[in-house]
């Protein structure tokens, strides 16, 4: 009797102690298949991010208003979205900086517009750069949303950057239209004066809620790149 109780104890025992094991072990081929799978995944992440940042040859998208290449350039701005929402974005955020920060932006942008404008139109077709350019304005709306008053060297970089970035863009849509310098002319006045009326305007505001109304529009510019990037990311 005694010996019998001390076998059902030590089954019991026994039994507790298996249910405790797992139930099945991955087999090294599944570890080796999931390995595999991870980095195929990632292969092709890093393949889509250098196909969405290499610049490629586009189509012409400026609008043919009929009244001359100068005021196609100017109207050129408002169509392009990518070109309106980085000049929204650096006015808003030459505006949160004060009067010193609006002027260097104003001319920064302008003059580095034109520069990268004239290396465009030594192309001889249209290039695209739909990452880099939705990168830029995400970038200077977070800044906006953010409100982060940069230093006077960095916001001037900052703003030439961009400027050579998306006037050597617009040099090349403007050689492919036939619009030439005066296009680039057309395009670089709607930036300069939207930069500043933005700049100033927001110079002008002094209480604290306007100022959050500023941030928010930030925030929205970021939603929108965000967006963009998507619906590009999903294109591809």
């Amino acid at each position: 009797m005694a010996s019998f109780f001390l076998r059902s104890r030590i089954s019991h025992r026994a039994s507790r102690f298996a249910s405790r094991i797992p139930l099945c072990i991955a087999h090294p081929a599944s570890r080796n298949l999931y390995s595999g799978s991870r980095t195929s995944n990632l292969i092709s992440s890093a393949a889509l991010f250098l196909l969405l940042t290499l610049p490629v040859p586009a189509e012409a998208h400026l609008v043919n208003t009929g009244l001359g290449p100068f005021y196609d350039g100017v109207s050129h701005l408002f169509i392009a979205p990518e070109d309106l929402l980085v000049v929204l974005a650096l006015g808003l955020l030459a505006g949160l900086g004060g009067p010193q920060h609006g002027r260097v932006v104003l001319f920064s942008l302008t003059g580095a517009w034109i520069a990268g404008g004239l290396v465009g139109l030594t192309h001889t077709r249209e290039i695209a750069f739909p990452l880099g350019t939705m990168v830029s304005f995400v970038v200077a709306g977070a800044l906006v949303a953010l409100d982060r008053k940069l230093p006077l060297a960095a916001i001037l970089a900052f703003s030439t950057l961009l400027g050579l970035l998306h006037g050597w863009l617009n040099g090349t849509a403007m050689i492919a239209n036939n619009s030439g310098w005066l296009g680039l002319v057309g395009v670089s006045a709607s930036v300069f004066v939207l930069a500043a009326l933005l700049a100033a305007f927001v110079v002008w505001l002094q209480s604290a809620w306007a100022r959050i109304g500023v941030r928010v529009a930030g925030s929205w510019i970021v939603a929108i790149g965000l967006l963009m990037v998507g619906w590009t990311v999903r294109m591809k």
